[in-house]
């Protein structure tokens, strides 16, 4: 009797063993599929931002809104049904996929059109910068509303759009017309593109969109694509045994502005094996400069590069007549991105080079080793004319 009773209690044990082993096995399985169900976000070169993939929801960071900020944005972007902790802090809260989306600057265009989702674009401030073919046909049809300009927006006509999000930028904080739209429930994220200083940082921003979208997957691929072209044309570009001094920029009023030393223009420069003569500075941004330094510095530089606005040396000459001083003035070696434009003026490069420092890369390996590439076709940057 005793023994039977022992038998049984072994065996209950054994089996309670058992099903607490396999409970567990299958929680652990549950688990894993749920984490492998999470798309993940990795940044390889964005700095700005970050973000955070969870279950059903992910937590955008904007790390640095504008230079030396000292506050940071947290969004929660979450899927239909996502059960979102009670306790989490954030600054919006916004379902994705979104519908629409009003944005404020030209370089948010490429990448939404790159995702395949122009059409949900409801609003920008002063359509006439817009140069994308697709985006104006947008407009043309009325399907863009007009809502003002960046710093000041239209709040009734933004209001009557009703978007699912405002994707803005801000150069030192935040503006009372944002204010007033976040007072109206409409959610407002702060874009950071234009703070990388890495020109693939730039393009990584195509991420941010992807996640309010919820299109995280194409976002990589297209990610991918470009990065693996930059790559491969920066060596190309290290392949050549010359490297030409550059100088770039050109006079406002008094004041020279020249691409900082650790800006992404002068990461450009030099991933495509040139020397840039200001590349020992520290800025990111740009750098201030005098006629006369510029002078000293740079006369006897080979290549000129994005000489500001002008398009011929004839208007440069008119400019200022100490341009013809340089050599790459002399020896008609200036290029500028400024030719190409939309159909209501604006700059295709403003628009277009952060999404593709491929092309950009490219554009100035053309020009700095010809030979590398032969048979090339410029996007950007070109000839001044005479």
């Amino acid at each position: 009797m005793i023994k039977s009773i022992i038998k049984n209690i072994c065996l209950i044990l054994v089996l309670g063993i058992f099903s607490c082993n396999t409970s567990e096995k299958q929680k652990t399985k549950e688990n894993l599929a749920l984490k492998d169900n999470i798309q993940k976000i990795e940044l390889e070169y964005a700095t700005s931002f970050k973000v955070e993939a969870f279950e059903g929801y992910y937590i955008l960071t904007i790390t640095e809104p504008w230079p030396k900020a000292e506050k940071t944005f947290s969004y929660v972007l979450y899927k239909e049904n996502a059960v979102i902790p009670s306790d989490l802090s954030f600054d919006q809260k916004i379902k994705i996929p979104i519908q629409n989306i009003v944005v404020s600057s030209t370089t948010h265009i490429p990448p939404l059109e790159s995702l395949g989702v122009l059409e949900q674009l409801a609003g920008f401030p002063n359509t006439n910068y817009i140069s994308s073919k697709k985006a104006r046909a947008l407009v043309d049809a009325e399907k863009i509303a007009d809502i003002g300009n960046a710093q000041g927006l239209n709040t009734e006509i933004v209001l009557s759009l009703q978007p699912s999000c405002i994707v803005t930028f801000a150069v030192k904080g935040e503006n009372k017309t944002i204010s007033n739209l976040q007072k109206a429930n409409i959610p407002v994220l702060y874009n950071a593109d234009w703070v990388e200083a890495h020109p693939l940082g730039k393009t990584e921003w195509i991420k941010f969109f992807g996640l309010l979208f919820d299109k995280v997957e194409e976002a990589n691929s297209i990610f991918e694509d470009i990065k693996n072209n930059y790559e491969n044309a920066q060596k190309l570009a290290i392949s050549s045994t010359t490297s030409p001094t550059v100088i770039s920029g050109a006079l406002w009023k008094d004041t020279w502005y020249m691409p900082g030393g650790q800006s992404w223009r002068a990461k450009l420069m030099n991933d495509a094996n040139s020397k840039y003569i200001y590349a020992d500075t520290q800025d990111t941004g740009s750098l201030s400069l005098s006629l006369e330094s510029v002078l000293e510095k740079g006369k006897s530089a080979d290549v000129w590069i994005a000489p500001s606005q002008f398009t011929s040396y004839a208007q440069m000459a008119s400019e200022n007549g100490f341009y013809k001083q340089f050599e790459a003035f002399k020896a008609k070696n200036i290029y500028t991105f400024a030719k190409d434009k939309g159909e209501t003026g604006g700059v295709i490069y403003y628009e277009l080079a952060s999404h593709r420092p491929d092309w950009v890369l490219k554009d100035l390996i053309h020009i700095f080793h010809p030979e590398l590439l032969p048979n090339y076709q410029n996007h950007f940057f070109k000839p001044l004319d005479p």
